[in-house]
This record gives structure tokens, C-alpha cells and sequence, in this order.
């Protein structure tokens, strides 16, 4: 059986206010890959920092099925290599 992730309440969280409720990346020596940030066991708070320090993952965090909708709000918000691309065919795959 899969873990529960922990939800995020609210529309949209900043990085001070996750960081005031304590949520840390688990210590090195944690590789972060694109295989980590698609994959949906991956725990909420690697996501985060994914999202918030790894630019070029953020794309593979819209494959995530586990990925909040906070989370992808963020990464909306703040793009990088291929996050709109990954919107768009995201978008497409609902459609359909």
C-alpha cells in the first residue's frame, strides 16, 4: 500500500511559511534525478525542494501523479526548462 503524503492546506504556500513548518529535504546522499521527482512515493518535502532549488527537475515534477496542486501552482509560477512544455502536454493528455 503507498503512503499518504502529507497535504498542504491553502491555496498557495511560500517558502518562508514551509520552512516555519518545518518541512526539510532528507539529508545527502539523496541524488536528486528526474526519476525522484516523477516518482509519486517520493516524499513531499524532496518535491518541494526539487521545486524550489532544482530548476531543471521541476518539469518531471508535473509527471508526478502525487504532486499537489500547491506544489504545481508553484512551479507554474516560477517556470524553468521545459515546465511549459510539460503544462501543455499535461493539459493535452486531460483533454483526451
Amino acid at each position: 500500500m503507498p503512503k499518504r503524503l502529507k497535504t498542504i492546506r491553502g491555496i498557495t504556500m511560500n517558502a518562508p511559511a514551509r520552512r516555519r513548518r518545518g518541512l526539510q529535504p532528507p539529508a545527502p546522499p539523496l541524488r536528486l534525478t528526474p526519476q525522484v521527482a516523477s516518482d509519486p512515493l517520493t516524499d513531499e518535502d524532496v518535491l518541494w525542494h526539487i521545486a524550489e532549488h532544482a530548476p531543471e527537475l521541476r518539469m518531471w515534477l508535473i509527471a508526478n501523479t502525487a504532486a499537489t496542486p500547491e506544489l504545481l501552482e508553484y512551479v507554474s509560477q516560477v517556470g524553468g526548462p521545459g515546465v511549459a512544455r510539460g503544462f501543455e502536454v499535461l493539459f493535452a493528455s486531460l483533454e483526451g
